[in-house]
């Protein structure tokens, strides 16, 4: 059965982040940004240099985890949770990019502290069935 264009959009995304944040292959992960890379975070440098070269400054341990991936057209949202980077909470993402002749080319997001059970007004997880432990 052959993948239909928001399939592979999606497993490019997925690739790309698993390379890039879980696997630190830098060279690897190039293939999947774009050279005019254009980042619309506040959290981010402009540019896939600012991207990787942020990423290059976080603990080893940052772990990217994928809970959800939707995509229509050219555009691809996952939510997922970033953790390990040395801050008190994982950060739960939802991140919108635009992908352009199968690259990232375009990138925002919205980032949340992982709360608590104790923090959580509603008692649901923000990521996946569990609590943080």
């Amino acid at each position: 059965m052959r993948s239909t264009t928001h399939e592979q959009n999606k497993a490019a995304v997925l690739e790309a982040f698993d390379l890039l944040f879980n696997k630190r292959d830098y060279t690897a992960a190039e293939r999947f940004w774009s050279d005019s890379y254009i980042q619309h975070s506040a959290h981010i440098p402009a540019g896939r240099a600012g991207l990787f070269d942020l990423v290059r400054l976080l603990p080893q341990t940052l772990v990217y985890e994928n809970n959800l991936i939707m995509a229509e057209g050219d555009f691809v949202i996952a939510h997922g949770r970033f953790s390990g980077h040395g801050r008190p909470a994982a950060w739960i993402a939802a991140d919108i990019i635009r992908l352009e002749n199968g690259k990232l080319a375009e990138h925002w997001d919205v980032l949340q502290d992982e709360a608590t059970q104790a923090g959580s007004a509603s008692g649901l997880p923000m990521f996946g069935d569990r609590f943080p432990s």
